[in-house]
This record gives C-alpha cells, structure tokens and sequence, in this order.
C-alpha cells in the first residue's frame, strides 16, 4: 500500500483515487519541538520501544535511566513523534513513534521530537512503521565513532529527508485508519492470548499440587 522506491503509485490502492504520490520533505508537513520542560511539567521519563512506542522508562527498563532533574529535557505531548537515533536488532536506522498513552512526558535532547502540521497523524504512524524512510535517513546518517550506537544524523538534515505520500487527505486517512484497525485487532487478540495463558497457569497450579 505504499510505492516502491522510484514508484509513484502503490500496487494496492484503495478505489477510488488514482493521483500519482508526490515527495514532501518532512519539514513541509512537519514542525520539529524543541520545548523544554523547565516548568517540571512532567517527571515521567520516556523511551522508545521499537515494539510498543513511546513509553515509560521505568517500565521498560525497570529502573529510571533518566537523570532526576528533567528540566532540561523535552517536553513531549500527546500526538507529538520522536525519532530515537539509536538502532537496535532489526531496526537499523532507528524508530520513529507517536505518543500515545500519555497526556505528556520528558525525552532526552539526543532525540528529535516534531509534530504533524500538514499530513494526516494515522498515516504518519503507518508510514514510518514501513522501511520506506530508512533510504532518506542513510543518506544523511552515519554512525559515530563515539556514539555506541548513536546514527549521526542532524536535526537538519532529518528535516530534509523525502516522504512519499498522497496528494489526497482522504487517501492518507483511510490508509492510516487501515492500519488502525489492525493494530486494535492485533491488540484484542493479544490480550485474549494473555488472558489464556493466565488460564492455563492457574489450571496447572490447582492440578498438580
């Protein structure tokens, strides 16, 4: 559903349009945040997850990574992306997430945090779960001698990579609810799986005492 590198049009579409896609830059379409959270907005500490987005620090690595004083870190609100340059397993050039499960929280300034001001926010989502950004990005990027790990690649230069999306805003929406709806029947069936296997614990538990 998204074209090939070089294609104008994806070989699945949904009817009904059949304009050419067109190249934005992401600063076209985007706004990079810089604010800070000098106030102590928040204290929640965020990183990005490749697998489950934006989420809390103390959570996902059990302990707080964060330094205390997160005054000097962004600020990041509900709907906002950050770019975690960081790559892990299966993720070269990193991951791009919106947060979602909060109303706020504090990233370090080693990310890049911007908002959509001219494409559809759902269709961002599932753009950058693609690997279609990946080429934009390793043009610019490479890794630091010193950064263990760290792809060195500028706020400027990130806000100069290439998108390829839809002229049409409706086009871009139905794409992005798609994907929505697929990601909330994903997570229905993994809470079902869950509850199941909880199930079969407590069965085991009683039936082999």
């Amino acid at each position: 559903m998204f074209p090939k590198n070089g294609a104008k049009v994806p070989e699945l579409r949904f009817a009904g349009f059949a304009d050419d896609w067109e190249d934005r830059k992401l600063s076209s379409i985007a706004e990079r945040v810089t604010r800070k959270n000098k106030n102590n907005e928040s204290t929640l500490p965020l990183t990005i997850s490749a697998q489950d987005g934006l989420v809390d620090q103390n959570d996902y690595f059990n302990k707080q990574v964060a330094s205390r004083d997160v005054t000097g870190y962004f600020l990041v609100k509900n709907g906002e992306f950050a770019y975690n340059k960081s790559y892990s397993n299966g993720y070269p050039w990193g991951a791009i997430k919106r947060l979602d499960k909060y109303e706020m929280g504090v990233l370090s300034t080693l990310y890049i945090v911007f908002k959509p001001t001219a494409i559809n926010s759902q269709f961002l989502v599932s753009y950058y779960e693609t690997t279609r950004w990946y080429r934009e990005v390793s043009k610019n990027a490479a890794e630091g001698a010193r950064n263990h790990g760290l792809l060195n690649i500028s706020p400027n230069d990130f806000f100069n990579t290439l998108l390829t999306i839809p002229k049409s805003a409706e086009e871009q929406q139905q794409i992005g609810s798609f994907f929505k709806q697929l990601d909330d029947t994903i997570a229905l069936h993994q809470r079902k799986l869950d509850l199941l296997k909880e199930q079969k614990k407590g069965f085991l538990q009683k039936m082999f005492v």
